[in-house]
């Protein structure tokens, strides 16, 4: 799959993936206005134009990504592992389904997705997937 930021400069290719995920923790609301809607494409994550990414690390376990020409978003990634999670909206072609959704008791009132997902809480999440995800506050 291939995908770019705005401005082009930023441009990537991962293993083909049709399932994203939404993850309502409070550091992805913060970090783009909503719930982060994020491709898995694992470690295998080829780019282009990477002297105009900035990173920053947003917690002990993880760091997210933007083009600093344009600020898309381009990853949200995982330092023991390597595992990028790359905004959907970014990919060219935009045949996925969402198949999940994480820290929903973080997520507020105001939007509800109508898709049927299975929905992980804070602390499934921390359960299930070992180190912390960002905390929700």
């Amino acid at each position: 799959m291939k995908g770019h930021c705005l401005c082009g400069t930023v441009r990537f290719t991962c293993p083909d993936a049709k399932e994203i995920g939404a993850c309502h923790c409070g550091f992805c609301r913060r970090w783009g206005g909503g719930p982060m809607l994020a491709v898995h494409c694992g470690s295998e994550v080829d780019f282009e134009g990477e002297d105009h990414i900035t990173t920053y690390a947003s917690s002990d376990w993880a760091q997210r990504a933007f083009c600093r020409r344009c600020g898309t978003h381009i990853y949200y990634k995982l330092l023991a592992t390597g595992e990028h999670f790359i905004p959907a909206g970014t990919f060219e072609s935009d045949d996925f389904e969402l198949s999940t959704q994480i820290y929903i008791d973080n997520k507020p009132g105001y939007y509800a997705f109508a898709n049927e997902t299975p929905m992980l809480t804070e602390q499934q999440v921390i359960e299930q997937y070992g180190p912390p995800g960002d905390p929700a506050s």
